[in-house]
């Protein structure tokens, strides 16, 4: 909004010119998003407590250590991170981008998925929540919706097909078949997030990670000199994806300040769903969707080990981990939860830095 309202000003006001530098925007959408979470944060969560009075109900056959220590603590803490990431992107982005629109529906569109989810589980008394299927058919809805509006605002040859990391002109066409492609990649993103999502912060850092490297990224896809430098395929108006990474890193911040341990609020999965819906989002505009499943390989990893996990007990009536997803497991081990969780960032943060060589390696 900031742009639009105040960039057309410059030619009187000079210093409205610094609303042209994606740069500075995506700066300000950092701490406008953090500055709303800190401000915020402590109202949220006394409103989440009054309204869910035990809080979030904690699974019997997890971890023993979660019945005493998690106990009681609210969640829903998603809303202030969709808060914060909503009304920081539409103060610092182009406004008339329709990138940003697109990855926001999304984001918000899963939020909602997640926050319905999260009131059921929290009305009920039970860590049912929404049907499974309905949940699955709802962000399916979402993604094709997406899907289709960045395919028509693509151009071509990129609208259908999917680029492949580490080389330099390859593009697999896949016509229509892209629409399932993409469609995938959000729902998978978004659930892989909701699996990590079991500690307190774990899900938080990987996410910002991640956020940090996409808006890299669009900065990069979206700019057609460093674009044509770097040989990677070029998307006219991306690059104002990085102010909602941007701002989804400084919501995350913000979050994690009252998400750290012990915690005073869970994102449930009003915040988990929807930050890896908006991960999703952003491979797909950008063009690098196999790069977000090396940048997100944490996530990947989490979701694996449930289906291996799940595939194996039904195939030969044995578990391959003591728990699924992953992190139970070594929580079943006997490490600590600030172990496994300060060791699964530092796995995250590697595997970022393997995701950004791809932007050189060609």
């Amino acid at each position: 909004m900031l742009y639009n309202l105040l960039f057309p000003l410059a030619d009187q006001v000079g210093v409205f010119n610094l609303f042209k530098y994606l740069t500075f925007r995506t700066g300000g959408a950092v701490l406008t998003s953090l500055v709303i979470s800190f401000l915020a944060g402590p109202s949220v969560i006394r409103w989440l407590r009054r309204r869910q009075g035990h809080g979030q109900p904690i699974r019997t056959d997890g971890p023993e250590s979660h019945l005493l220590t998690k106990k009681g603590t609210p969640t829903m803490g998603g809303f202030l991170i969709l808060m914060a990431l909503t009304l920081s992107t539409m103060l610092w982005a182009d406004l008339a981008n329709p990138y940003v629109w697109i990855v926001l529906m999304v984001t918000l569109g899963y939020g909602l998925i997640g926050f319905t989810d999260d009131y059921l589980k929290v009305s009920k008394r039970n860590h049912k929540g929404l049907p499974g299927k309905l949940k699955l058919a709802s962000q399916v809805v979402i993604a094709v919706v997406a899907s289709t509006m960045v395919m028509h605002l693509v151009p071509d040859p990129l609208s259908h097909a999917l680029a492949v990391p580490f080389f330099k002109n390859v593009l697999l066409q896949l016509g229509w078949g892209y629409l399932a492609m993409a469609t995938f990649v959000m729902v998978g993103a978004s659930n892989a997030v909701n699996l990590t999502d079991g500690l307190d912060g774990l899900a938080t850092v990987p996410v910002m990670i991640a956020a940090g490297v996409f808006a890299l990224i669009s900065y990069l896809v979206g700019h057609a000199v460093f674009a044509n430098y770097l040989q990677i395929h070029h998307v006219p108006g991306s690059g104002e994806l990085a102010v909602f990474c941007g701002a989804l890193v400084g919501a995350g911040l913000g979050f994690l300040w009252f998400n750290a341990p012990p915690a005073m609020v869970f994102m449930g999965d009003t915040g988990s769903l929807a930050m890896g819906g908006a991960l999703g989002a952003m491979s797909v505009v950008t063009k690098h969707e196999i790069v977000l499943a090396i940048v997100g390989g944490l996530f990947v990893l989490e979701t694996v080990s449930v289906i291996v996990q799940v595939a194996s007990f039904k195939l030969t009536g044995k578990r391959v981990f003591r728990m699924a997803p992953l992190h139970h497991h070594f929580e079943k081990k006997g490490w600590a939860e600030p172990t496994v969780v300060i060791r699964f960032w530092i796995i995250a943060g590697i595997l970022a830095l393997a995701g950004l060589s791809t932007l050189k390696l060609r």
